[in-house]
Protein backbone atom coordinates (compact mmCIF):
# COMPACT_ATOMS: atom_id res chain seq x y z
CA UNK A 1 0.00 0.00 0.00
CA UNK A 2 1.14 3.65 -0.91
CA UNK A 3 2.07 6.15 1.74
CA UNK A 4 0.24 9.10 0.71
CA UNK A 5 0.30 12.24 2.29
CA UNK A 6 -2.78 13.83 1.67
CA UNK A 7 -6.43 12.36 2.86
CA UNK A 8 -8.30 12.72 -0.72
CA UNK A 9 -7.33 12.01 -3.63
CA UNK A 10 -9.80 14.26 -6.32
CA UNK A 11 -10.11 13.81 -10.20
CA UNK A 12 -12.65 15.61 -12.28
CA UNK A 13 -13.02 16.36 -16.04
CA UNK A 14 -15.85 17.05 -18.36
CA UNK A 15 -18.58 14.66 -19.64
CA UNK A 16 -17.74 11.72 -21.40
CA UNK A 17 -13.69 12.15 -20.07
CA UNK A 18 -13.54 8.71 -18.69
CA UNK A 19 -12.81 10.02 -15.04
CA UNK A 20 -15.26 7.43 -13.55
CA UNK A 21 -13.85 4.95 -15.09
CA UNK A 22 -10.26 5.78 -13.55
CA UNK A 23 -11.73 6.41 -9.98
CA UNK A 24 -12.87 2.92 -10.53
CA UNK A 25 -9.63 1.76 -11.22
CA UNK A 26 -7.50 4.12 -8.90
CA UNK A 27 -9.93 3.08 -5.80
CA UNK A 28 -9.82 -0.97 -6.46
CA UNK A 29 -5.59 -0.93 -6.30
CA UNK A 30 -5.60 1.66 -3.69
CA UNK A 31 -8.52 -0.22 -1.52
CA UNK A 32 -10.36 2.99 -1.93
CA UNK A 33 -14.25 4.49 -2.03
CA UNK A 34 -15.82 6.65 -4.36
CA UNK A 35 -17.13 9.90 -3.23
CA UNK A 36 -19.54 11.52 -6.50
CA UNK A 37 -19.44 15.09 -6.92
CA UNK A 38 -21.94 14.98 -9.61
CA UNK A 39 -24.96 17.53 -8.59
CA UNK A 40 -27.36 15.12 -10.32
CA UNK A 41 -26.86 11.96 -9.57
CA UNK A 42 -28.18 12.43 -6.13
CA UNK A 43 -31.67 11.91 -7.57
CA UNK A 44 -32.88 8.43 -7.41
CA UNK A 45 -34.70 7.60 -10.46
CA UNK A 46 -32.45 9.51 -12.47
CA UNK A 47 -29.87 7.00 -14.26
CA UNK A 48 -29.80 6.84 -17.84
CA UNK A 49 -30.35 11.09 -17.98
CA UNK A 50 -27.31 11.97 -15.32
CA UNK A 51 -25.29 8.95 -16.61
CA UNK A 52 -24.58 6.98 -13.40
CA UNK A 53 -23.44 3.76 -15.50
CA UNK A 54 -23.71 1.91 -11.93
CA UNK A 55 -22.20 -1.06 -13.74
CA UNK A 56 -18.98 1.05 -14.32
CA UNK A 57 -18.38 0.58 -10.37
CA UNK A 58 -16.82 -2.73 -10.56
CA UNK A 59 -13.35 -4.10 -11.54
CA UNK A 60 -11.64 -7.16 -12.40
CA UNK A 61 -15.05 -8.84 -10.46
CA UNK A 62 -14.99 -6.77 -7.60
CA UNK A 63 -17.52 -4.04 -6.07
CA UNK A 64 -16.21 -0.53 -5.70
CA UNK A 65 -18.04 1.08 -3.07
CA UNK A 66 -19.63 4.61 -3.88
CA UNK A 67 -21.19 6.85 -1.96
CA UNK A 68 -23.51 10.55 -2.36
CA UNK A 69 -25.45 8.90 -5.68
CA UNK A 70 -29.27 8.60 -5.48
CA UNK A 71 -29.74 9.99 -1.83
CA UNK A 72 -32.89 11.88 -2.50
CA UNK A 73 -36.21 11.68 -4.23
CA UNK A 74 -36.47 13.05 -7.82
CA UNK A 75 -38.47 16.27 -7.28
CA UNK A 76 -36.51 17.05 -4.37
CA UNK A 77 -34.48 19.81 -3.52
CA UNK A 78 -30.62 19.22 -3.14
CA UNK A 79 -28.39 21.99 -2.38
CA UNK A 80 -24.78 22.76 -2.22
CA UNK A 81 -24.47 23.32 1.31
CA UNK A 82 -26.45 19.57 1.80
CA UNK A 83 -23.26 18.10 -0.41
CA UNK A 84 -21.26 19.48 1.68
CA UNK A 85 -22.33 18.05 4.82
CA UNK A 86 -22.93 14.45 3.06
CA UNK A 87 -19.37 14.69 2.01
CA UNK A 88 -18.28 15.24 5.47
CA UNK A 89 -20.77 12.20 6.84
CA UNK A 90 -19.25 10.29 3.38
CA UNK A 91 -15.63 11.20 4.07
CA UNK A 92 -15.29 10.53 7.97
CA UNK A 93 -16.96 7.05 7.83
CA UNK A 94 -14.10 6.03 4.80
CA UNK A 95 -11.40 7.86 7.21
CA UNK A 96 -12.70 5.39 9.90
CA UNK A 97 -12.41 2.22 8.09
CA UNK A 98 -8.84 2.67 7.02
CA UNK A 99 -9.39 3.66 3.57
CA UNK A 100 -8.51 6.21 0.77
CA UNK A 101 -11.52 8.43 -0.10
CA UNK A 102 -11.92 9.32 -3.89
CA UNK A 103 -14.06 12.57 -5.08
CA UNK A 104 -14.87 12.11 -8.36
CA UNK A 105 -16.97 14.40 -10.73
CA UNK A 106 -17.56 16.84 -12.87
CA UNK A 107 -19.42 19.69 -10.89
CA UNK A 108 -16.95 22.07 -10.37
CA UNK A 109 -18.85 23.69 -8.12
CA UNK A 110 -19.17 21.01 -5.89
CA UNK A 111 -15.71 20.04 -6.24
CA UNK A 112 -14.52 23.35 -4.94
CA UNK A 113 -17.02 23.64 -2.12
CA UNK A 114 -15.47 20.64 -0.38
CA UNK A 115 -11.89 21.57 -1.31
CA UNK A 116 -12.40 25.22 -0.21
CA UNK A 117 -14.90 24.89 3.05
CA UNK A 118 -17.27 27.06 1.50
CA UNK A 119 -18.76 28.85 4.44
CA UNK A 120 -21.51 31.15 2.95
CA UNK A 121 -23.21 27.70 1.57
CA UNK A 122 -24.56 27.69 5.26
CA UNK A 123 -27.00 30.88 4.51
CA UNK A 124 -30.93 29.00 4.05
CA UNK A 125 -32.86 29.27 0.28
CA UNK A 126 -35.11 32.45 0.27
CA UNK A 127 -37.77 31.01 -2.35
CA UNK A 128 -39.77 34.57 -1.76
CA UNK A 129 -36.93 36.58 -2.53
CA UNK A 130 -35.50 34.34 -5.38
CA UNK A 131 -39.20 34.82 -7.19
CA UNK A 132 -39.45 38.31 -6.42
CA UNK A 133 -35.67 38.79 -8.56
CA UNK A 134 -36.07 36.23 -11.04
CA UNK A 135 -37.30 38.74 -14.01
CA UNK A 136 -35.00 41.28 -13.03
CA UNK A 137 -32.11 41.68 -15.72
CA UNK A 138 -28.60 40.76 -15.06
CA UNK A 139 -27.53 44.83 -14.81
CA UNK A 140 -30.37 45.53 -12.31
CA UNK A 141 -29.04 42.40 -9.86
CA UNK A 142 -25.38 43.53 -9.90
CA UNK A 143 -26.44 47.59 -9.04
CA UNK A 144 -28.77 46.39 -6.31
CA UNK A 145 -26.51 43.95 -4.69
CA UNK A 146 -23.69 46.67 -4.87
CA UNK A 147 -26.21 48.72 -3.15
CA UNK A 148 -26.20 46.07 0.21
CA UNK A 149 -22.69 45.53 1.09
CA UNK A 150 -22.19 42.89 3.40
CA UNK A 151 -19.41 40.23 4.94
CA UNK A 152 -20.16 38.60 1.71
CA UNK A 153 -19.18 41.30 -0.79
CA UNK A 154 -15.68 40.50 -1.20
CA UNK A 155 -16.25 37.05 -2.35
CA UNK A 156 -19.72 37.13 -4.72
CA UNK A 157 -19.50 35.92 -7.96
CA UNK A 158 -21.98 37.75 -10.10
CA UNK A 159 -21.07 36.51 -13.55
CA UNK A 160 -25.03 34.83 -14.11
CA UNK A 161 -28.52 35.65 -13.21
CA UNK A 162 -28.53 32.83 -10.81
CA UNK A 163 -25.44 33.61 -8.78
CA UNK A 164 -26.17 37.05 -8.60
CA UNK A 165 -29.56 36.33 -7.55
CA UNK A 166 -27.88 33.74 -4.56
CA UNK A 167 -25.25 36.85 -4.10
CA UNK A 168 -28.16 38.78 -2.91
CA UNK A 169 -29.90 35.61 -0.94
CA UNK A 170 -26.70 35.55 1.11
CA UNK A 171 -26.35 39.29 1.81
CA UNK A 172 -30.12 40.00 2.45
CA UNK A 173 -29.76 37.36 4.83
CA UNK A 174 -26.38 38.45 6.71
CA UNK A 175 -27.54 41.78 6.85
CA UNK A 176 -31.01 40.22 8.53
CA UNK A 177 -29.08 38.19 10.83
CA UNK A 178 -25.98 40.38 11.95
CA UNK A 179 -25.27 37.32 14.66
CA UNK A 180 -25.44 34.84 12.59
CA UNK A 181 -22.07 32.24 13.08
CA UNK A 182 -20.99 30.53 9.82
CA UNK A 183 -19.64 26.92 10.39
CA UNK A 184 -15.96 26.32 10.72
CA UNK A 185 -14.11 26.43 7.91
CA UNK A 186 -11.87 23.10 7.05
CA UNK A 187 -9.73 22.24 4.45
CA UNK A 188 -8.24 18.91 2.90
CA UNK A 189 -4.95 18.21 2.63
CA UNK A 190 -5.64 16.66 -1.14
CA UNK A 191 -4.06 16.30 -4.52
CA UNK A 192 -6.04 16.69 -8.10
CA UNK A 193 -5.89 15.31 -11.07
CA UNK A 194 -7.91 15.83 -14.70
CA UNK A 195 -8.72 14.51 -17.89
CA UNK A 196 -9.01 16.58 -20.79
CA UNK A 197 -9.54 14.26 -24.08
CA UNK A 198 -8.90 16.12 -27.07
CA UNK A 199 -11.45 18.02 -28.65
CA UNK A 200 -12.49 15.98 -31.13
CA UNK A 201 -12.14 12.84 -29.35
CA UNK A 202 -14.84 14.02 -26.53
CA UNK A 203 -17.06 15.32 -29.01
CA UNK A 204 -16.88 11.50 -30.55
CA UNK A 205 -17.49 9.92 -27.29
CA UNK A 206 -20.68 12.92 -26.14
CA UNK A 207 -22.46 12.46 -29.40
CA UNK A 208 -21.52 8.13 -29.29
CA UNK A 209 -22.88 8.50 -25.36
CA UNK A 210 -26.13 10.42 -26.12
CA UNK A 211 -27.42 8.02 -28.85
CA UNK A 212 -26.58 5.22 -26.37
CA UNK A 213 -28.21 6.76 -24.00
CA UNK A 214 -31.56 7.11 -26.03
CA UNK A 215 -31.50 3.88 -27.08
CA UNK A 216 -31.18 2.27 -23.59
CA UNK A 217 -34.39 4.24 -22.95
CA UNK A 218 -33.59 7.64 -21.78
CA UNK A 219 -36.93 9.24 -23.05
CA UNK A 220 -38.73 6.66 -21.16
CA UNK A 221 -36.93 7.87 -17.90
CA UNK A 222 -38.12 11.32 -18.65
CA UNK A 223 -41.59 10.08 -19.33
CA UNK A 224 -41.81 7.95 -16.32
CA UNK A 225 -40.84 11.22 -14.07
CA UNK A 226 -43.73 13.58 -15.59
CA UNK A 227 -46.38 11.10 -14.85
CA UNK A 228 -44.29 10.33 -11.31
CA UNK A 229 -46.18 14.09 -10.88
CA UNK A 230 -42.70 16.11 -11.00
CA UNK A 231 -43.37 19.36 -13.12
CA UNK A 232 -42.20 19.88 -15.97
CA UNK A 233 -40.49 23.32 -14.76
CA UNK A 234 -39.24 21.18 -12.32
CA UNK A 235 -37.55 19.05 -14.95
CA UNK A 236 -35.57 21.47 -16.77
CA UNK A 237 -33.41 22.08 -13.89
CA UNK A 238 -32.17 18.38 -13.51
CA UNK A 239 -30.08 19.01 -16.51
CA UNK A 240 -30.54 19.28 -20.39
CA UNK A 241 -31.41 15.86 -21.04
CA UNK A 242 -34.17 16.31 -18.88
CA UNK A 243 -34.93 19.88 -20.26
CA UNK A 244 -34.71 18.82 -23.84
CA UNK A 245 -36.67 15.58 -23.69
CA UNK A 246 -39.29 16.90 -21.68
CA UNK A 247 -39.54 19.99 -24.73
CA UNK A 248 -40.04 16.71 -27.07
CA UNK A 249 -42.34 14.98 -25.27
CA UNK A 250 -44.79 18.12 -24.42
CA UNK A 251 -44.52 18.04 -28.18
CA UNK A 252 -42.73 21.44 -28.20
CA UNK A 253 -40.06 20.01 -30.93
CA UNK A 254 -40.37 17.19 -33.29
CA UNK A 255 -37.58 13.84 -32.47
CA UNK A 256 -34.60 14.61 -34.43
CA UNK A 257 -34.47 18.73 -33.58
CA UNK A 258 -34.72 17.66 -30.22
CA UNK A 259 -31.79 15.10 -30.88
CA UNK A 260 -29.27 17.87 -32.49
CA UNK A 261 -30.12 20.89 -30.00
CA UNK A 262 -29.58 18.73 -27.33
CA UNK A 263 -26.09 17.26 -28.79
CA UNK A 264 -24.83 20.75 -29.07
CA UNK A 265 -26.10 21.99 -25.93
CA UNK A 266 -24.19 18.99 -24.35
CA UNK A 267 -20.88 19.77 -26.18
CA UNK A 268 -21.20 23.65 -25.22
CA UNK A 269 -22.03 21.68 -21.50
CA UNK A 270 -18.51 20.02 -21.49
CA UNK A 271 -16.64 23.39 -22.79
CA UNK A 272 -17.92 25.23 -19.63
CA UNK A 273 -16.83 22.49 -16.90
CA UNK A 274 -13.51 23.15 -18.08
CA UNK A 275 -13.46 26.85 -17.95
CA UNK A 276 -14.74 26.06 -14.50
CA UNK A 277 -11.58 24.15 -14.09
CA UNK A 278 -9.71 26.37 -15.59
CA UNK A 279 -10.75 29.11 -12.82
CA UNK A 280 -10.07 26.53 -10.35
CA UNK A 281 -6.16 26.30 -11.48
CA UNK A 282 -6.39 30.72 -11.42
CA UNK A 283 -7.86 30.82 -8.28
CA UNK A 284 -5.07 28.20 -6.50
CA UNK A 285 -6.35 24.79 -6.68
CA UNK A 286 -2.98 22.74 -8.64
CA UNK A 287 -4.53 20.46 -11.48
CA UNK A 288 -2.48 17.62 -12.66
CA UNK A 289 -3.75 16.80 -16.00
CA UNK A 290 -3.30 13.69 -17.85
CA UNK A 291 -3.34 12.55 -20.96
CA UNK A 292 -2.43 9.13 -22.31
CA UNK A 293 -2.53 6.45 -20.34
CA UNK A 294 -4.17 8.08 -17.34
CA UNK A 295 -4.24 5.39 -15.08
CA UNK A 296 -0.06 4.14 -15.48
CA UNK A 297 0.74 8.27 -15.18
CA UNK A 298 -1.72 8.70 -12.16
CA UNK A 299 0.13 5.55 -10.40
CA UNK A 300 3.72 6.45 -11.00
CA UNK A 301 2.90 10.04 -9.82
CA UNK A 302 1.86 8.84 -6.31
CA UNK A 303 4.45 6.30 -6.36
CA UNK A 304 6.85 9.19 -6.47
CA UNK A 305 5.50 10.96 -3.97
CA UNK A 306 5.42 7.67 -1.67
CA UNK A 307 8.74 7.96 -1.99
CA UNK A 308 9.70 11.34 -1.17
Amino acid sequence: MLALPFQLITIIGPTASGKTKLAVQLAAYLGGEIISADSRQVYKGMDIGTGKDLNEYFYEGKHVPYHLIDVVEAGESYHLYQFQQDFQRAFDAIRQRGNIAILCGGSGLYVESVLKGFQYTAVPIDEPLRASLSTWTHEALVQYFQSIPSAYTAYADLSTHKRCIRAIEISTFLRQNPTFELPTQSTLSNIIFGLNPPTVLRRERITQRLHQRLAEGMIQEVAHLLESGISAQKLSFYGLEYKFITAYLLGEMPYEAMVEKLNIAIHQFAKRQMTYFRKMEKDGLAIHWLENEPFTKLINFLEEISLK
